[in-house]
């Protein structure tokens, strides 16, 4: 199945609308375009409400064995939990925003399968050290990129009309920075962040190992270097990002991780992003970057690294409000408000 068009034609009607309304052309700024982009993208002039879903796919990195992270692989599967049992930031966000929320459990190391509350979609408890060999098989990656797509199926079919990816797995800000750097040309230092939290040192280490694992998949295409580099919940973010696309439903991008798993659905579909609406810019290094390879602008700046989808869920009601401006204000041949070209 190929990406789904976007009706440009609706946009330009839409922003006809736009201009009409009782306000100088303009004045609501980013706001204005936001609503026009949504109703391209819904086919039509005013956009429907949101009605958001938020899928977290976890799994662990065999690259954690390098001491690239501030914390254990345990901690991935502890978050699960956490989530599970609706403690986590985006737990609270989503209910904020109103969002229906799953947790998938794409391959963490931890054995969840007792636990109530998570998608079990585990294919493999981690995958191997990207630094040293593929971190996934052909054939794990792709059955991970279908995790994704029948995610975002399940969440559209129950009525999702915006999809948000968030992320948990300890190590996968390496794997990630690996990702960026191959489709984007960045080099590791200007890719390669402090992840969770380790100091200068652990930075260092960091870009030792992505520079050592680019240099392994050197001779290896862009369609292989998802499953040389990636990880099981990025390939997840990946496919659930094409199928919203395909089915032509809009996907809020949240941080670096989200973004190195766009890129990597750029990679199979190039039109993908047509779909794609960029939340906010990480505080981790490269992640601009990452969004300029998209064709992305973020629309906020609150230096946030936390993933989960917390940044793109906390401007679903900032959207929410720009469709219902549209919608909602008065025309000037409606409110009697005279036009300054009149």
């Amino acid at each position: 199945m190929s990406v789904k068009p976007v009706d440009m034609n609706i946009e330009k009607e839409a922003r006809k609308h736009q201009d009409m309304l009782t306000k100088p052309r303009g004045a609501l700024g980013r706001l204005e375009g936001v609503a026009c982009w949504f109703a391209a993208r819904q086919g039509k002039v005013l956009p429907d409400q949101l009605t958001p879903h938020i899928a977290v796919f976890a799994g662990d990195h065999g690259v954690t064995e390098e001491g690239i992270s501030a914390f254990p692989s345990v901690v991935t599967g502890e978050m699960v939990k956490n989530f599970a049992r609706g403690g986590a930031a985006i737990n609270v966000l989503a209910k904020q925003c109103q969002a229906t929320l799953s947790v998938v459990d794409v391959g963490v190391l931890s054995d969840l399968s007792e636990i109530e509350g998570i998608h079990h979609q585990n294919i493999k408890h981690g995958t191997a050290n990207l630094l040293h060999e593929a971190a996934m098989s052909a054939a794990e990656c792709e059955a991970a990129i279908n995790v994704g797509r029948e995610e975002a199926k399940a969440a559209i079919r129950a009525g999702a009309n915006l999809l948000i990816a968030g992320d948990m797995g300890i190590g996968n800000t390496t794997a990630s920075a690996c990702l960026i750097c191959r489709f984007t040309g960045a080099t590791a230092e200007q890719v390669v962040g402090f992840g969770t939290g380790v100091d200068e040192a652990g930075r260092q280490l960091k870009i030792d190992v992505v520079n050592r694992a680019l240099l392994r998949i050197k001779d290896y295409s862009n369609e292989e270097v998802l499953q040389q580099v990636g990880g099981l919940e990025i390939a997840a973010m990946a496919g659930y990002c094409l199928q919203a696309a395909e089915l032509g439903v809009p996907i809020v991008i949240d941080g670096f991780i989200a973004s190195a798993a766009a890129l990597a659905a750029k990679t199979i579909e190039s039109s993908v992003n047509d779909w794609m609406l960029a939340s906010h810019v990480s505080h981790e290094n490269g992640h601009a970057l990452a969004l300029e390879a998209l064709g992305l602008s973020a629309l906020i700046n609150f230096e946030m690294r936390l993933g989960e989808g917390s940044g793109a869920a906390l401007i679903v009601p900032l959207l929410q409000s720009a469709i219902a401006l549209h919608n909602e204000m008065a025309t000037l041949e409606s409110a009697g408000v005279t036009d300054k070209d009149d």
